[in-house]
């Protein structure tokens, strides 16, 4: 019981960086048109504001830098300064009197929130039981969509402050990380780590290479490409939803963000009341693929419809139950069970990295591209999301109740005898066995 304590704990207190990466991003959204009236930001500054956010580049590179770190030196050593450098990032976006401060501010808090995720992923897998992975890992991604439900609710109520409202939800944000901060210092590292690196010889950015080798290239391979191209929809609907109901669906702020809003909330309840009950239970390449459907349902309404409010709601209903169940929750828990401990924050952070990099890289195009025409924009979303349904139909494992060694022995035994491999434990070198 005091052990089923302890897991619970570490996914609460290590869930709670999704709050703050999620509510970061959509915080950014609900002020992004009051920003470019306050600023008057053309639509390229808005792209890069977009691109180099907490949203995109800066956290992928801070998962790239803070995954490797966690396999080296341990997942507790970045829960000690992380969510400070995020509290200082925030502090530029709050005080920002000009636009590059904003930028400044996504940056750093951007790399800090980056670096905890592959922490806070890793850390949850390694202490869940076998039999309720999913859950802990579901139970995170709650609080991903808690995070942007409370910040667009405070957007919602504090609307007719205009950009005041916007500095007071990032100060919410700003107290909430210094209490986790404060709290995660009575946490403990994970045991399965700890135990693996007593037997490991040294680890090295070698790792990177182990990765790109089997068995690991194949899951990398699937699940980079399953969720980057997911998120380029993800990260432009969770980023520039309100700025696009906005300016092409002629909606007000408040009911711009209040539909974003409803959004989360129902991929909260799909998540709760699909993915969580029933993950570790089910065939989990039919939940996936069920939820990836509605989702394609989604994107083409915006695709063939015009913008009215309507649309707009029918969207938000089947992108949001659909989202509850299909390529971020899967992601997660996939990305933690299919690498070895000593690997897996490393393999997390590359993912992340590469996702995250390539959403900012769009992100700076997704302006222009919804002035230019938003039902082409709306169709490529569609394809986006239509591919990764397809390589989640074709590749998705199931892994439920499963230990992680089982996982690693059934990946170890498909390779060719004598092919160098990681073991759960242990990087293997040349003529370990």
């Amino acid at each position: 019981m005091a052990q089923r304590r302890d897991a619970w704990k570490n996914t609460v207190l290590a869930g709670l960086a999704n709050y703050i990466d999620a509510g970061s991003i959509v915080a950014g959204a609900a002020g992004l048109a009051l920003w470019t009236e306050l600023f008057g930001l053309s639509s390229d500054f808005v792209g890069i504001i977009g691109a180099f956010s907490s949203n995109a580049i800066s956290a992928g590179v801070g998962a790239l830098i803070g995954g490797w770190l966690c396999d080296q030196f341990g997942r507790k050593r970045i829960y000690q300064w992380d969510l400070l450098v995020y509290a200082f990032g925030l502090l530029w976006i709050i005080f920002a009197q000009e636009a590059w401060m904003l930028v400044v501010g996504y940056v750093i808090a951007g790399l800090a929130v980056g670096a905890d995720v592959p922490a806070s992923w890793t850390l949850i897998t390694e202490s869940a039981p076998n039999k309720a992975r999913g859950r802990h890992a579901g139970f995170a991604q709650l609080l991903w969509m808690l995070g942007p439900v409370v910040v667009l609710l405070l957007s919602f109520a504090l609307a007719d402050l205009g950009v005041l409202g916007t500095r007071i939800v990032f100060a919410h944000l700003l107290i909430v990380a210094l209490v986790l901060w404060a709290m995660r210092r009575g946490m403990h590292e994970s045991k399965v780590w700890s135990e693996a690196k007593e037997t490991a010889s040294a680890i090295s950015l070698a790792g990177f290479r182990e990765l790109l080798r089997r068995p690991y290239l194949g899951a990398m391979l699937f699940l980079t490409g399953m969720y980057g191209l997911w998120n380029l929809m993800a990260g432009t609907n969770g980023f520039y939803l309100p700025y696009i109901l906005r300016t092409v669906g002629d909606q007000s702020q408040a009911m711009s963000v209040g539909l974003q809003c409803a959004s989360f909330l129902l991929v909260a309840l799909g998540v709760a009341f699909v993915f969580m009950p029933f993950v570790d239970r089910v065939n989990q390449k039919a939940m996936f693929m069920v939820g990836a459907v509605l989702q394609v349902g989604a994107l083409l309404l915006f695709a063939l419809f015009p913008l009215g409010l309507g649309i707009a709601i029918g969207y938000v209903v089947l992108l949001g139950i659909g989202g509850g169940f299909a390529q971020q929750p899967f992601f997660q828990l996939w990305s933690g069970e299919m690498f070895p401990t000593l690997l897996r924050s490393t393999a997390q952070g590359l993912m992340f990295a590469v996702v995250r990099i390539g959403l900012g890289i769009w992100s700076f195009f997704v302006p222009a591209i919804t002035a230019a025409g938003f039902h082409t924009l709306a169709w490529i979303l569609t394809g986006f999301v239509a591919a990764s349904a397809l390589l989640g139909l074709l590749f998705a494992p199931s892994n439920a109740g499963k230990s992680l060694d089982e996982i690693q022995r059934e990946q170890a035994g498909e390779e060719h005898a004598g092919r160098r491999f990681v073991r759960e434990g242990e990087v293997v070198g040349a003529g370990r066995s």
